[in-house]
């Protein structure tokens, strides 16, 4: 048995896709591989996310040390930026190999090189 932050997991995989799992965990933290970003830069990168989901998923990367949320106050307007943490930036390589896999994916087994 595996813990983090307070939860078990049966295995390490079941433990990372805890973290990283889901349809929209993964492609947020590709657009912050390399950079920082707003909430609407990010909205702007991933149109079909809704702002419910975005900000759920935010969080949740928040809370297991993954990305840090940065509020600038110092003069109007609000303006808050996400980036990886140290911990967060050990996954680097893992979403790389993800993309990778999927620029593979769609150069080799497209639906018209399939057939």
């Amino acid at each position: 048995m595996h813990k983090f932050n307070g939860k078990e997991y049966p295995c390490c995989t079941s433990l990372t896709m805890g973290i990283i799992g889901g349809k929209w965990k993964t492609v947020i933290l590709y657009h912050l591989l390399d950079k920082k970003l707003r909430y609407n830069e990010l909205r702007k990168e991933m149109p079909t996310v809704t702002e419910r989901t975005l900000s759920l998923q935010l969080k949740m990367l928040e809370a297991d040390g993954i990305i840090k949320r940065e509020v600038y106050t110092s003069k109007p307007p609000l303006k808050v930026e996400y980036s990886l943490t140290d911990f967060g930036k050990t996954l680097i390589p893992l979403i790389q190999s993800i993309a990778n896999w999927g620029d593979f994916v769609v150069e080799k087994y497209s639906k018209s090189k399939i057939d």
